[in-house]
């Protein structure tokens, strides 16, 4: 699985309140709307300006606070192709994966807003096309690239139930 998009750029501790804000609570039956509200507390233009395969890339525990899976659905509904950061909130981690968010463990301080990615999930392979480098990523362990590759984990059960019986 290739991905390439453009960087947007995020610190330390975004907390699943900065990626849904608890104002949107009311949304939370209607994600498409609640995802136009993605980011807004951590960088207001994020949802209007983001485009389809573009990246988050942060610092630590990314996804801190509450373990609702709104956080990673919308992300994805937004159009974000992945997450990467220094370290993830476990409960997050395990959430986007099992929606089918792509999220990479890497070191994040060579890759700036802007600059244009590409991502190798299967080799854990970060090119930064702007700056010309690769970053190695943790590696995601096979089973959640199969989860991933199915679209969630929803849909990896329906496609194997039989083998998981």
């Amino acid at each position: 699985m290739k991905l390439k998009g453009r960087a947007w750029k995020f610190g330390d501790n975004i907390s699943t309140d900065h990626i849904t804000p608890g104002r949107y609570y009311h949304l939370r039956s209607n994600l498409p709307e609640l995802a136009k509200h993605v980011m807004e507390d951590a960088n207001p233009e994020f949802a209007k300006k983001v485009r389809a395969g573009d990246f988050i890339v942060a610092g630590n525990n990314f996804g801190c606070g509450s373990s609702r899976e709104h956080a990673p659905i919308v992300i994805k509904l937004a159009g974000v192709s992945a997450v990467i950061a220094k370290s993830f909130a476990r409960i997050f981690y395990r959430n986007a994966i099992n929606v089918g968010l792509p999220v990479l463990i890497a070191d994040t301080d060579k890759i700036d807003e802007g600059d244009i990615l590409e991502v190798d999930l299967s080799s854990g392979i970060i090119r930064n096309l702007t700056k010309n480098l690769e970053i190695k990523a943790k590696p995601i362990p096979d089973v959640m690239i199969k989860i991933l590759e199915a679209g969630g984990l929803v849909e990896y059960v329906k496609e194997h139930s039989d083998v998981l019986v």
